[in-house]
């Protein structure tokens, strides 16, 4: 018998959040800089409200940091909170380099 476990809420895990693609297409724009809300909206190419929603669950789990300068609201990421998926991705970074390893093994006739 398979039991399915409930998926954790996306506004309370960092993994569900970055699941959605928009949302890893902000934090790639972010990872250099700060932006504003317009800023991400020029750039991803979508409406203000969709690019809002997004940074709403980003900023509820953690993952993006705000900072109000009159009216403009800029966002940058927290460097802190990515620390656990660096960490999950990283135990796979061994495994991709012994795949890499072996394909140029195979490809340079060694083996």
């Amino acid at each position: 018998m398979i039991v399915f476990m409930p998926r954790a809420a996306t506004t309370a895990d960092p993994f569900n959040a970055i699941a959605e693609s928009r949302r890893r297409d902000i934090l790639v724009l972010l990872a250099s800089d700060e932006r504003s809300v317009g800023e991400l909206v020029d750039a991803l190419e979508l409406p203000q409200p969709s690019v809002s929603k997004h940074l709403k669950v980003l900023k509820e789990v953690g993952l993006v940091d705000v900072r109000r300068s009159g009216k403009q609201v800029f966002y940058r990421t927290n460097a802190d909170a990515m620390r656990p998926l660096h960490a999950w991705t990283s135990m796979f970074e061994r495994i991709w380099s012994q795949q890499l390893g072996r394909i140029k093994e195979r490809a340079e006739g060694k083996r």
